[in-house]
């Protein structure tokens, strides 16, 4: 049997995983929802969720993965055999194939309109939001422009992934990483030394807890949980080409960290700029591809700052979609044996494809629209992000709570970590919390579906 890739560095591994936490809806979600439910006082019922709820599961994966050198669906038949936990991997990997149906979508936006800010596309719409909003929805109901965008942004991702963990994904994340973060910390400087940006500042930090409410709270759960690629087994991947020396308790406290920190600046430097022009800060996903390009024109140097935030969420993107890829590629390598190439180019392709049906359905073929009365693309996304995800999250921390046991998962926990103690029960109570908070949000979707009033929100 073929020996199984690992990582060549610590820290090729821990930016990889960032890279995998850190994609689209950190730039701009995070931000926005800081913004409008108490800036300081959200951040820290926010840090309070991930390190509750977030961090126990993301070293769960890790130890799974490490534990077993295998992919999700190998990892709980390994620790599991013979009983029906193993569908918790199976779980995992069919909501990486639906997510990165639609994501690679997305993607393909953001590097069309990295181009376009390059060649001085954005000067037209200058100041015009709603011309820059009719030309967004053409431009994403066209049913040629936005498929040929998303076949170089999934043709890229295939790229990285065919090249394996250490010469591919790990080589790639020390490029892109260090990237995203240069490239935030010059624009929010720029954002900043802007008339009136020093106003992100306060909007982000200035503890607002008037505006802090049980709703504010349940989004932190969420956006806490979502925002680590927890659920679909991307940490249990990527902790499987993990050496038995590694800390995974520090190695998850570093990743949480660098996701956490790139929100902040993130945050920082849209909303610098949004103060510095007078823009409504309250734009939601629409800040990003109609808002933004209407302002960065008008600042000296524009299309250079817009070039730059643009790459930034291009490469947010693809660390994303490489790890989500990689999820299925080892899937298949693990379970049928297939070569690395052949498992990639194969599902990248009928991902790609099925991405191609998700970019229609926003306007190329309304015939797509008929799926539940909204499109296949929101179809999916609501899909994967408030059941597949949440539910894979659950059952993960189930796992070592009710089969797996605590003292097993300490014992692989406490490999590489020398002479650190942990506490059992510790994790035993968090694993409980993150159960009954994941199950909370869960019901509390299932019974707004019902009802049509949620039980807090």
């Amino acid at each position: 049997m073929k020996n199984r890739e690992q990582w060549g560095s610590r820290l090729g591994f821990i930016l990889a995983a960032s890279g995998s936490a850190v994609g689209l809806g950190n730039i701009w979600k995070y931000p926005h929802m800081a913004g409008e439910n108490g800036g300081a006082a959200f951040t820290l019922v926010y840090l309070i969720c991930i390190l509750l709820v977030g961090l126990p599961i993301v070293i769960a994966e890790f130890v799974i993965g490490r534990k077993t050198q295998l992919s999700p669906v190998g990892a709980f038949k390994t620790l599991a055999p013979n009983t029906n936990w193993k569908y918790v991997g199976v779980l995992g990997v069919c909501a990486a194939f639906v997510i990165l149906s639609f994501y690679g979508v997305v993607g393909g936006w953001t590097l069309r309109y990295a181009l376009l800010s390059l060649v001085g596309g954005f000067t037209k719409i200058s100041g015009n939001p709603e011309l820059a909003g009719e030309q967004f929805s053409l431009f994403i109901s066209n049913p040629i422009n936005p498929v040929f965008w998303q076949i170089i942004f999934m043709a890229l991702t295939i790229f990285v992934i065919v090249r394996g963990v250490k010469g591919g994904i790990e080589k790639w994340a020390k490029i892109m990483m260090p990237a995203i973060l240069l490239i935030l910390v010059i624009l929010m400087i720029r954002g900043l030394t802007l008339p009136n940006g020093l106003k992100a500042l306060e909007f982000l930090f200035q503890p607002k807890f008037s505006d802090l409410n049980a709703s504010s709270v349940v989004l932190a759960l969420g956006h806490a949980f979502f925002t680590l690629s927890l659920g679909m087994g991307t940490m249990i991947t990527y902790g499987s080409y993990l050496k038995k020396d590694q800390d995974l308790m520090s190695s998850a406290l570093w990743i949480i960290l660098l996701d956490t920190i790139i929100a902040i600046m993130a945050g920082i430097a849209i909303f610098a700029t949004v103060f510095a022009l007078g823009a409504d800060p309250d734009s939601g996903p629409g800040l990003i591809f109609v808002a933004l390009p209407t302002m960065f024109p008008q600042i000296a140097g524009g299309t250079l700052w817009g070039s730059l935030f643009f790459f930034l969420l291009f490469m947010a993107a693809l660390t994303s979609a490489i790890s989500i890829l990689e999820v299925i590629t080892a899937f298949f390598i693990d379970e049928l044996s297939w070569s690395r190439e052949k498992a990639t180019v194969v599902f990248g392709s009928i991902v790609t494809i099925v991405g191609i049906f998700c970019s229609m359905s926003m306007g190329g073929f309304d015939d797509f629209n008929t799926l539940f009365n909204i499109s296949f693309f929101d179809f999916l996304d609501y899909l994967s992000s408030k059941y597949m995800l949440p539910i894979g999250g659950m059952l993960t921390a189930l796992f070592i709570l009710l089969k797996w046991g605590v003292g097993d998962f300490i014992k692989e926990l406490k490999v590489g970590m020398g002479d650190k103690n942990i506490d059992p029960l510790l994790f035993k109570v968090l694993f409980i919390i993150s159960a009954l908070v994941v199950g909370f949000i869960i019901t509390n979707e299932i019974i707004e579906i019902i009802t049509g009033s949620p039980i807090i929100g």
